[in-house]
């Protein structure tokens, strides 16, 4: 593709002239990309979510990119002069830069390829400005017989998202473990709070709000490690698997250089898929992964609902804890605030929930050497992933944080429950215990009255086993 000179497009700017497989196309003096990406951005205005929106995804293609390069040049298939201005290229972009010149949708048709080549692109042209050529002098460095010498878009593609969904998962786990973090000191703060604990929505035993809130953080922290363990079925690559597994096109010892260069070059223990075959049409880590990151959401919503209902109110409800106000609460009745911040979060855990049922259909479309959409199953994972994370930040720093208790209100619970004979069973059995909660419930007399009335214990037994700080942890007999 040799440059033009530049001339007025139809929008009033310049532009360059280059041409594909299907022609000759006008793409702006100033983009760094070309006219396969030209022709993505024309054929794929779907989500409105873009390659550039995802940082981590540009600096994985950069990073494959670049240990490409490497390996290609190692191995004698590229001059060590263009190497290095594709190097130099990769590193621009792997430092943050050029975000904007990556303006193709997430969603896609082609497996990845508009992406692929949207990357070919900019760096061609970034190493060929660093050579101090024009932008579109493909003959020197071009995006195909260069950038991507040795590779296919079916294994860059793939390389490049689970690196990004690597780096992601390590940024969704730091959000992850600062919300834990923050409910286990509010556990540490709320742990002489009694409280009523509740199954079925029903008075069931005593607890300590803080044995409640330390119950969440602790759930939270599981999921941590789940993820880790989800992170580590990622680091193996098909790098070298060109188009279908087969390694047409690519050298001898290729993948294993690649690899390494890669390893390096991201600071990951990657692994070159024993079976490239398989590796390239297997999407089975992205729906494990999306197994985890759906169990993620399911548990922190249920959080949510809790803090919600707890919160409930505050006098009609259940008023036991308060969350920190962050806005008026309508726009009709006066003095109401709504738990806005546990409602936003319960609405992401949705949104991810549902992309679990979109990655798991996509990757059962696949069909024989290839799955094709693998786009849609990047994109909702790596947006699954950062909208989890922006959700933990938000939870923690604008409600998790700021909670306060009501600890009248939770002991006048406990002393009003019927819930609390449960602790007589040990000492005058399930009969007799069943039927003080009967008698309770249906006159309104307490627990205490009635079992001193029917002389099952002393005062000073009842006082004994009825003491609510006993009733929270296990006794010895």
């Amino acid at each position: 593709m040799q440059p033009t000179s530049t001339t007025p497009g139809s929008s009033g700017g310049a532009v360059r002239t280059e041409h594909d497989l299907l022609g000759e196309r006008s793409v702006p003096a100033t983009a760094l990309y070309g006219v396969q990406t030209l022709r993505a951005l024309e054929n794929f205005p779907i989500s409105g979510t873009y390659i550039g929106q995802f940082p981590t995804l540009i600096a994985a293609l950069a990073s494959v990119k670049e240990a490409a390069a490497l390996a290609n040049e190692e191995l004698g298939l590229l001059d060590a002069k263009i190497a290095h201005a594709i190097v130099g290229a990769a590193e621009t972009l792997r430092n943050g830069e050029h975000g904007d010149q990556f303006p193709v949708d997430m969603i896609q048709g082609g497996a990845g390829t508009s992406t692929n080549m949207n990357a070919n692109e900019v760096i061609a042209n970034l190493a060929l400005e660093s050579m101090g050529l024009e932008r579109g002098n493909y003959p020197v460095v071009h995006p195909n017989n260069h950038v991507n010498l040795s590779q296919s878009t079916n294994d860059v593609y793939p390389t490049a998202v689970k690196l990004a969904l690597h780096a992601s998962i390590s940024e969704l786990q730091e959000a992850m473990a600062a919300l834990s973090r923050a409910f286990l000191q509010k556990g540490e703060e709320f742990s002489a709070f009694i409280k009523m604990g509740r199954t079925q929505l029903q008075d069931a035993v005593p607890m300590t709000l803080g044995q409640e809130f330390s119950a969440f953080a602790h759930t939270i922290q599981e999921d941590v490690d789940r993820l880790s363990e989800a992170q580590k079925l990622i680091l193996e690559i098909n790098m070298g698997a060109t188009a279908i597994g087969t390694g047409i096109n690519a050298p001898v010892g290729y993948a294993e250089a690649v690899r390494r260069h890669l390893s390096r070059i991201t600071g990951l223990t990657l692994i070159t898929a024993p079976d490239l075959v398989e590796a390239t049409a297997d999407t089975g880590v992205f729906v494990q992964l999306s197994g985890v990151l759906k169990r993620c959401a399911v548990k922190l919503s249920k959080i949510c609902n809790d803090l919600r209902l707890l919160s409930s109110g505050p006098r009609a409800g259940f008023g036991e804890i308060n969350l920190p106000p962050m806005q008026p609460g309508s726009s009709i009745m006066p003095g109401k605030v709504n738990p806005v911040i546990p409602e936003v979060v319960n609405q992401v855990c949705f949104d991810i929930i549902g992309g679990d049922v979109t990655v798991t259909m996509a990757a059962e479309a696949g069909q024989l050497q290839l799955n094709v959409f693998e786009p849609v199953i990047a994109y909702r994972l790596l947006r699954g992933l950062s909208m989890m994370r922006n959700a933990c930040d938000v939870l923690r720093t604008r409600c998790v944080t700021g909670i306060t208790a009501n600890p009248e209100r939770m002991r006048h619970f406990v002393e009003h429950s019927i819930g609390i004979v449960t602790a007589l069973v040990p000492t005058i059995g399930y009969e007799a215990a069943s039927d003080i909660a009967r008698t309770a419930l249906q006159s309104g007399r307490g627990v205490y009255e009635l079992v001193l009335e029917r002389g099952l214990l002393t005062r000073a037994e009842l006082d004994q086993i009825l003491n609510p700080e006993t009733m929270t942890k296990p006794q010895t007999r």
